[in-house]
């Protein structure tokens, strides 16, 4: 016995040896593809950035008239912030991200919270009261209620009551150096730029959102440059602290994409199985009177009036058939053009009725949908355009083009048609 333990030593050893080299090697191969797969450091991200800025941003920034002063000015000691959303590393590519980070495209009925809709109307009421004069002056010019513009304000800013913390040089910076949206965020850095050069706002007054967005109304840079307007009169336009220049900036902004004086922005209404809603969208406008004799009523048995029957109205079913309807007016699209969510320009529509008449909520209710991860969204998106259908993008936000494909989806396949996204349809399209 002893013997033989001792004779088969070497080969032991020797297989040892073999089996530390064949582990080595493993390790050493899944050390490399640890390498590869691990975003870049920190430091090495940093210093991207600071070439990308030097090489890259600045003599863009130079041509349109930026000077270096400024140019230091707003990235001196800036760095990217890597918390932010929707960012790609250097060296991955760009996925549809699994969490939705916009409220306005998550559960329509935690977006209209009672709790969130209350201070809004409460916060405009009280607003209204203090600043009549000067909304009535901003209507008599731009022709847009001020309780529109009161409802904004709130929803954007809680009326100036909470804190935009944010360097604006570093968010865009580092969105325009690597988010997904390059290009939209290398226009409005340059346009922050500019607002600095021309001595619109000093370096340390630029405090934006996590997207970038300044001031009181949540303007981009290049809104600001398009709409800001200095209503109070004293030489400059404020959008921080000056309430007239806050409330005619918004006003110009909704006029410039169309706003029609004397109009509302739409009804809420009953819909009848009968109606589809795939029927929903901007590009299926009918009279208000067509839609009225396919049986669509106004709620609480209220009439739609008389001078808007012969208008332009369009079906709105924002949670499916598992929320309330409305038929909407050009200036709901108008509203949408400050936040491109149906959602945020119903809450708009909603909370300037309640600042006007009181706390009256919607009659009808929102269902437990809007659960699902962006990620999934987009994979049904990405199965429906493979069919045909014309999902608008697979982005994973669920807009009117994706709700009614889904509509006309399940009205094909003799499901009963509910126009928005759940996990049984998921499992079910793939």
């Amino acid at each position: 016995m002893k013997e033989s333990v001792v004779s088969g030593f070497p080969d032991v050893i020797a297989k040892e040896r073999e089996l530390y080299r064949l582990a080595a090697i493993s390790f050493l191969a899944a050390l490399i593809a640890l390498i590869i797969a691990t975003p870049a450091s920190a430091t090495t991200i940093d210093d991207q950035f600071r070439a990308w800025l030097g090489n890259d941003l600045w003599p863009e920034a130079k041509a349109e008239g930026i000077s270096k002063n400024t140019f230091d000015a707003a990235f001196h000691g800036v760095k990217p912030n890597l918390k932010l959303p929707d960012l790609v590393m250097p060296g991955q590519q760009a996925t549809t991200p699994q969490k939705q980070h916009q409220a306005e495209f998550g559960s329509p009925g935690a977006y209209f919270a009672e709790k969130t809709v209350r201070a809004v109307a409460a916060g405009g009421r009280t607003r209204e009261a203090a600043n009549a004069r000067t909304l009535a002056a901003v209507e008599k010019r731009y022709g847009v209620p001020g309780e529109v513009l009161l409802a904004i304000w709130g929803r954007e800013t809680g009326f100036g009551a909470a804190k935009i913390p944010y360097d604006a040089f570093e968010v865009l910076g580092t969105k325009a150096f690597m988010s997904t949206k390059k290009e939209f965020f290398r226009t409005e850095v340059l346009a922050a730029l500019d607002i600095v050069e021309r001595r619109l706002a000093p370096v340390g007054a630029m405090k934006s959102s996590w997207a970038g967005a300044l001031g009181q109304p949540q303007f981009m840079p290049t809104s600001f440059l398009k709409h800001a307007v200095d209503f109070d009169g004293d030489g400059r336009v404020d959008i921080w602290n000056s309430t007239p220049d806050i409330l005619a900036s918004i006003a110009n902004y909704l006029v410039h994409y169309g706003w029609v004086r004397g109009r509302g922005w739409g009804f809420e209404v009953s819909v009848p199985e009968s109606v589809s809603c795939s029927l929903e969208g901007p590009d299926q406008g009918r009279t208000i009177s067509e839609w009225a004799a396919m049986g669509i009523k106004r709620v609480a048995a209220r009439p739609f009036p008389v001078s808007e029957l012969k208008a332009e109205g369009f079906l709105l079913m924002p949670a499916g058939r598992s929320g309330p309807a409305f038929i909407v007016t050009p200036n709901f699209y108008v509203l949408k053009q400050y936040n491109t969510s149906d959602l945020y320009a119903l809450f708009i529509g909603h909370g300037a009725d309640r600042i006007a008449h009181g706390d009256s909520n919607f009659s009808g209710s929102w269902g437990a949908v809007g659960g699902l991860y962006r990620s999934d969204i987009a994979a049904l998106q990405r199965t429906l355009e493979a069919k045909g259908y014309d999902v608008g993008s697979a982005d994973g936000l669920p807009g009117f083009k994706t709700r009614r494909s889904i509509g006309k989806w399940q009205a094909s396949t003799g499901r009963v048609a509910t126009c928005f996204p759940d996990a049984d349809l998921v499992s079910a399209l793939k």
